[in-house]
């Protein structure tokens, strides 16, 4: 028997390290969350994706009583930006979450099936996505999502 073990790179910084890019896009994601339909969970997640053509689209939490019928953030926002721009890569998303009118101060982290559809997207246009992860007191930088899935499904496998 062996051992596999996994390294995750992922760089922890503050609001002050970030360049303009990122903090807009960290700002879209923020305001995503106003919009998010989230009355069982009480969680309201954003998410903007930036795409290669410097576009950014954002998405947030949609909620159903009839769970698991609503959709992540993550997903609606990556779903929709493949459909208005099926032929332009993803560079970067950034997700944000408010509890009760406030930001989480621990970044959260996507769902397994997001980590899932991110990858999808990476591979399908054989290009990293860098994901940011917004916290009050901290914000993860993950370089690609095989970080955050290392055992990942995939079709190219």
């Amino acid at each position: 028997m062996r051992t596999l073990n996994f390294r995750a790179k992922i760089r922890v910084c503050n609001d002050k390290e970030l360049n303009q890019t990122e903090k807009n896009l960290i700002d879209v994601a923020k305001e995503a969350t106003e919009r998010a339909y989230a009355p069982y969970s009480g969680i309201k997640v954003g998410a903007a994706v930036l795409l290669a053509n410097n576009e950014i689209i954002s998405g947030n939490n949609q909620e159903n009583a009839a769970y698991p019928s609503g959709l992540c953030a993550e997903r609606t926002a990556l779903f929709y930006a493949n459909a208005r721009f099926p032929d332009v890569a993803v560079d970067t998303i950034a997700v944000a979450a408010c509890v009760k009118g406030d930001f989480t101060n621990e970044p959260i982290t996507p769902c397994g099936g997001c980590r899932q559809v991110i990858l999808e997207a990476q591979i399908r246009y054989n290009h990293p996505i860098q994901i940011i992860l917004y916290g009050k007191k901290k914000i993860y930088f993950v370089e690609k999502i095989t970080d955050l899935l290392p055992l990942c499904f995939s079709s190219t496998i």
